[in-house]
C-alpha cells in the first residue's frame, strides 16, 4: 500500500505493535527533528486501503532519511553465477510441485504476476486480515505449512551462516516470492511483533531494485517517488535492521521487475509471536500434516510461468458465450417450460393412474 514520498507507519506500528517500545521513540511527539508538521498534513493509502495522516517531507528531511535508510542496510554478493543457476532450478522445483498440489494448503499463496511459497512458518496479511491493518497479523498454527526444503539449508542458510550473515540456528521462516515482468509488491513493514530482526532476502533470476518511503495508488496503479532505491542484483544478498528495517515502509514497484525475478526472504519468528487459534476460520481445522491437495492430470513438462495465468473456470466460460440478458431470458422461458411440463406430465398420471418419472434438467 503529491509526488514527494512518506516517510513511514511508525505511528500506526507504535499504537498497535505490542514490541513497538523496543524500538526508538523518536517521533513520538509528531515531530521530525524537532519541527512542528502542524499544517502540512497527507493522508496516505496503504496496501490493505486505510488511511493514515503523514507530514510532507522537506527535501532535507528526504535526504536524512534516505542516510538513514543506506546507513541501515547491508549488501554482499556471495553467489556465483553457477550457484545462481542451480538454486533457481530448485525453485522451478517448488513451482512445479505447487502446481502438482504437493504443497499444503497454506504453503502457496497466490497473486496476479506474484506467487508466494512460505516454508516453516506462514502467516495472514493484507486480505487475509479478518481486522486490517498493521499488528493484526498472525501466524498460522504450527504445521499449517511446509518445512524449510533441505535445499534452502544446505544451499542458502549455510553460505549466510558461514559468511557471517546470520547467525547458525536463527532461520526457521523462509519465503520464495516469484514474480513476473510487471509484478510487484505494496509497500509495508515486516510486521514487528511477527519477525526478529535482521530481514535478509536473496534475489534470483534477474537484477530489480527495492524502494523505500513509496506511496501506492491504485485503478491504475500509481507509485510516487521513493526516498531511497536500492538495487538488489541477482545473487545479492540485502540484510535489513534498525531504520530501514523498522522505520520507513519497503516495496518492489511494477517497473522494476522487467523479467522474472524470485526472492528468498529468510526470517525468525519471535517466540511470543501471535498464532490463529482453532476457531478462526483462516485456521486448518486440525494440526497434523493436511491432506496433500489433488495433483493435476497432465503430463505436459511444468512451466513456471503457467502458475500466474489466470485460472478460468468452466461456468465462466460458459457465461462469457452467452450475453447475460439472453441468460436471464433463456432461464425464464426454460422455468415455464419446466412448470407446463409438470402439469402435462400430472395430468398424465391422473389419466394413466401410474407415476410418471419426470426428468430434470
Amino acid at each position: 500500500m503529491a509526488a514527494s514520498g512518506y516517510s513511514d507507519l511508525r505511528e500506526k506500528l507504535k499504537s498497535m505493535t505490542p514490541h513497538r517500545d523496543e524500538y526508538r521513540n523518536k517521533y513520538a511527539d509528531g515531530t521530525s527533528n524537532g519541527s512542528s508538521g502542524k499544517g502540512r498534513k497527507r493522508k496516505f493509502r496503504e496496501s490493505d486501503d486505510e488511511e493514515f495522516e503523514h507530514s510532507d517531507d522537506s527535501a532535507d528531511h528526504r535526504e536524512q532519511e534516505a542516510s538513514r535508510v543506506r546507513s541501515s542496510i547491508q549488501q554482499k554478493n556471495i553467489f556465483t553465477l553457477e550457484e545462481c543457476a542451480l538454486i533457481e532450478e530448485k525453485i522451478d522445483d517448488v513451482v512445479a510441485k505447487a502446481e502438482a498440489g504437493r504443497y499444503r494448503e497454506h504453503t502457496v499463496d497466490r497473486a496476479p504476476l506474484r506467487n508466494k511459497y512460505f516454508f516453516g512458518e506462514g502467516y495472514t496479511y493484507g486480505s487475509q486480515l479478518e481486522k486490517r491493518g498493521p499488528g493484526q497479523e498472525r501466524l498460522y498454527r504450527k504445521g499449517e505449512v511446509d518445512e524449510i526444503p533441505n535445499w534452502v539449508h544446505e544451499l542458502v542458510i549455510k553460505r549466510l551462516v558461514s559468511c557471517g550473515v546470520v547467525p547458525e540456528g536463527f532461520v526457521n521462516s523462509a519465503v520464495i516470492n516469484d514474480y513476473q515482468p510487471g509484478g510487484c509488491i505494496v509497500s509495508h513493514v515486516d510486521p514487528l511483533h511477527i519477525f526478529a530482526r535482521p530481514i535478509v532476502s536473496v534475489s534470483f533470476f534477474s537484477d530489480s531494485a527495492l524502494c523505500f518511503g513509496c506511496r501506492f495508488q491504485f485503478k491504475p496503479i500509481r507509485v510516487s517517488e521513493p526516498v531511497f532505491v536500492l538495487p538488489v542484483r541477482r545473487g545479492s544478498v540485502t540484510v535489513l535492521s534498525g531504520y530501514a528495517a523498522d522505520d520507513i515502509t519497503h516495496c518492489i514497484r511494477p517497473q522494476d521487475i522487467k523479467e522474472r525475478r524470485a526472492v528468498i526472504i529468510l526470517r525468525k519468528t519471535r517466540p511470543d509471536a501471535p498464532r490463529l487459534d482453532s476457531t478462526s476460520p483462516l485456521s486448518s481445522s486440525f494440526i497434523e500434516r493436511p491432506p496433500p491437495l489433488k495433483a493435476k492430470r497432465s503430463h505436459r513438462k511444468a512451466d513456471p510461468d503457467a502458475a500466474h495465468r489466470p485460472r478460468v473456470l468452466e461456468m465462466d466460460k460458459e457465461e462469457n458465450r452467452h450475453p447475460s440478458h439472453s441468460r436471464h431470458r433463456r432461464h425464464s422461458i426454460s422455468s415455464e417450460n419446466y412448470w407446463r411440463r409438470g402439469q402435462d406430465s400430472d395430468k398424465h398420471r391422473e389419466s394413466s393412474g401410474r407415476k410418471v418419472k419426470m426428468r430434470r434438467h
